[in-house]
């Protein structure tokens, strides 16, 4: 694959029970290019958040590893932004002030106050933040904190944004706006980005890949799918479009006729 710069070999980790050794992922095979956006799904207990946590080095594999730009990664660093569920945000520091945090941890020494002060602000402009950038986190909207979070790790300037269901706790409406403001980020930054779901329209919409996960234990990739379909996407006119529809199919079959959760076999 041209442009490759993120590759998991073999991943397998083990954990620790009373029982002996867990099995939770076994012989993972990835490369990602450069910008692309791939989405892992699966049910749940399929080890999605493990692995991404070990590409963000929070996990060590137990057999095997990640390279990215040719160097192995076996502990949590900057050029490896996460994204989780819950924003995370402090809540005594206000919207500026909670990227702020990131943005003086990677660049103080080499950008200027005033430099910093117009990245931070630049961040939030991304998300459409600028409007409350003096709110504290319980001075805004659910979906509002997510775009924080999603500034904050922008900020950072990583290689890969790691995305963990970062709209799964959203409304509807909601998540279709940040999924949007995603799809026009990427389309301005080309970020690498990883991200779990478990919503199929998501995946199809956001993705050029769907990496679909086999069920634990010992969970592995079962399929990866491409999506060719043109960017940016329109979810009205792909709610017609037969590519669309057929891509949504393929991993629904995945999910529920090929890997079914046990207790729904018949």
């Amino acid at each position: 694959m041209q442009n490759e710069h993120l590759v998991l070999t073999e991943v397998t980790i083990d954990f620790p029970t009373d029982n002996g050794p867990y099995r939770a992922l076994d012989k993972i095979n990835l490369s990602i290019s450069k910008g692309e956006f791939v989405s892992l799904i699966g049910h749940s207990g399929c080890g999605k958040s493990t692995v991404l946590n070990i590409i963000a080095g929070l996990h060590q594999a137990t057999e095997g590893g990640v390279i990215l730009d040719g160097k192995e990664v076996n502990e949590p660093g900057p050029e490896r932004a996460v994204v989780f569920q819950n924003h995370s945000l402090l809540p005594w520091l206000s919207t500026y002030q909670n990227v702020q945090l990131a943005v003086d941890q990677i660049f103080k020494g080499t950008k200027s106050k005033a430099e910093i002060k117009d990245w931070i602000k630049h961040n939030l402009e991304l998300v459409h933040m600028s409007h409350a950038i003096h709110k504290l986190p319980s001075e805004i909207s659910g979906g509002m904190k997510q775009r924080v979070g999603i500034a904050r790790a922008l900020a950072m300037q990583p290689k890969v944004l790691l995305m963990d269901e970062p709209f799964g706790a959203l409304d509807a409406l909601t998540r279709a706006h940040l999924q949007d403001s995603l799809m026009e980020i990427q389309d301005n930054l080309g970020n690498t980005i990883i991200m779990i779901t478990h919503d199929v329209d998501e995946a199809v919409l956001l993705s050029d890949r769907i990496v679909m996960m086999t069920n634990g234990p010992a969970a592995t990739i079962g399929e990866i799918l491409s999506v060719d379909l043109d960017a940016p996407r329109n979810r009205i006119e792909l709610a017609d479009d037969p590519q669309y529809n057929h891509y949504r199919s393929e991993v629904l079959r995945f999910l529920y006729e090929r890997h079914a959760l046990p207790e729904k076999v018949a």
